[in-house]
Parts: C-alpha cells; sequence; structure tokens
C-alpha cells in the first residue's frame, strides 16, 4: 500500500461533498475515479494533495500521515499533481516552464530565474522530460502559442518533472481530440515507465480512456464510493454503469458488450 484515505468526510455548510470514503493504492496500479458533476471526485483529489483538510479522516502516503500538508509538501514526499497551470504562465516557453518543476524538486528556488537559465543541470533535466513528451522541438515556443493537446502534455510533463512515486492526474485529456487523448496517455504510460512512477491515479470522463487504461476503477457517487474493482468488473455491473454514467453511456458500453459476446 502506498497511498490510503480512511473515513474522510468533506462538508461545505449544509453539503456533504464526501461521506466516509475509504481505499488504498498499492504500488502498480494505474486507478482512475469516475462519477457524475457532483460526485466528489474533485473534493477527493484535493483532500489527497493536502489543498482541502476533511472534516474527518486521514490521508495516508507510505504509512505517513500527510492530511492537509499541501501539494508543495508533498511533492518532495514524492507524491504529485498536475494542476493545468499552463494558462497561468503564458510567456514562459515549454522549456522554462518545465525548468520551474525542475527547480522545484531540486530544491534551487532560492536563485535568479536568469541565473537558472543558464545551470546545466536544470536545462539538462527539463530537456530530458521534453524528450520523453515529445516536447523537444517546442522547447522554444511560448506555451501560449501551443495547441491545446500539447498543453494538455505539458501539463502533465511538468508533474512527471517532479519524478514523483505516485502522480494524481485531473482530467488529463479534457478538451483535446480523440488522437490526442490517446497519444497523452500512451505517452504519460511510457513515462511513467522511465521515471519510475509507482502508481497514477486519474479523475477522467472520458470512458474509453478508462476503461482502456486503468487497473482499477473508483466509482464516487454523492460523496461515497459506489463500486471499487477492476474494468472487467465494473463494466457488467448495470446498476454502477447507468448510475454513475448516465443512461446514454449505460447504453453505450452494453451495446459493446453485447457485441463482443455475439
Amino acid at each position: 500500500m502506498i497511498l490510503s484515505a480512511r473515513d474522510i468526510h468533506k462538508h461545505y455548510g449544509e453539503f456533504c461533498a464526501l461521506g466516509g470514503v475509504s481505499f488504498q493504492i498499492n504500488e502498480g496500479e494505474f486507478v482512475s475515479i469516475i462519477g457524475p458533476n457532483g460526485a466528489g471526485k474533485t473534493t477527493l483529489i484535493n483532500v489527497l494533495t493536502g489543498l482541502l483538510k476533511p472534516n474527518q479522516g486521514k490521508v495516508f502516503f507510505k504509512e505517513k500521515e500527510i492530511t492537509g500538508i499541501g501539494p508543495e509538501k508533498l511533492s518532495k514526499l514524492g507524491l504529485a499533481r498536475s494542476f493545468q497551470l499552463v494558462n497561468i504562465f503564458p510567456n514562459f516557453s515549454v522549456l522554462e516552464f518545465l525548468m520551474v518543476a525542475v527547480v522545484s524538486r531540486l530544491n534551487k528556488g532560492k536563485k535568479f530565474f536568469s541565473s537558472l537559465l543558464r545551470d546545466s543541470e536544470v536545462t539538462g533535466e527539463a530537456l530530458e522530460v521534453a524528450r520523453l513528451f515529445g516536447l523537444d522541438e517546442k522547447k522554444d515556443i511560448l506555451t501560449k502559442n501551443l495547441p491545446q493537446g500539447d498543453k494538455k502534455m505539458l501539463d502533465v510533463a511538468s508533474a512527471f518533472a517532479l519524478h514523483p512515486e505516485v502522480i494524481l492526474l485531473d482530467e488529463p485529456t479534457s478538451g483535446v481530440s480523440t488522437s490526442d487523448k490517446n497519444r497523452i496517455m500512451e505517452t504519460l504510460v511510457s513515462a511513467s515507465k522511465k521515471i519510475g512512477i509507482k502508481s497514477i491515479i486519474q479523475v477522467e470522463h472520458d470512458m474509453d480512456i478508462v476503461f482502456s487504461y486503468s487497473d482499477r476503477i473508483i466509482a464516487l457517487h454523492q460523496g461515497k464510493i459506489l463500486a471499487d474493482g477492476a474494468p472487467k468488473t465494473i463494466e457488467k455491473d448495470e446498476e454502477v454503469v447507468c448510475t454513475v454514467l448516465g443512461q446514454k453511456e449505460c447504453f453505450k458500453i452494453f451495446s459493446s458488450i453485447l457485441d463482443r459476446m455475439s
């Protein structure tokens, strides 16, 4: 077990966003968290990464309690998340954007950024991450000028540049074309093996991506875990699929199952 949530409750006034969520993530797992809007997915990710402190319950990373300690401290312990920061630094080049993450990991944040541009260690590691994600030929392009698929790729790459043991991805393929979605997923899976990332957790709405890449799926509904299991188990559970994904997706998935059986 590398990451666990134990009896997590989170309330916003009278609204219960999470009502007793417990699970654990093991080394080597690719876990997708799914659920309809309002199910508690984003709140759960924010609790797991220390941005939010739960009203009740605890989070553990490698048996160390990390409840509410914040993403910066967590990244130094070996847990990182993508934050979709590309639009916040529109005038950074791709290489400069990746260097920010490398600087954080190497604890060189006290230097002026102009001097960091001449730091061969920082530059070298940023270039290596750029190569892993197919961004090396775009290293001098400003992030604001990248197509949406490359912006998503850069956002994920910046989290990988922290060399975490566990990475949490919040909708890594949202807003991009189907071909870009598969490109992003294939690249991040390949990069995770090369960097040595032990587990990946993602929140994702695209069910084709979820069922294609996940070892395990956690389905949330109204702040509680409705199901937790392998993709083949989840897709055969009509109640779970229809409750979590809606009737349209339910019909699509079960039609696909029937086609494979015929």
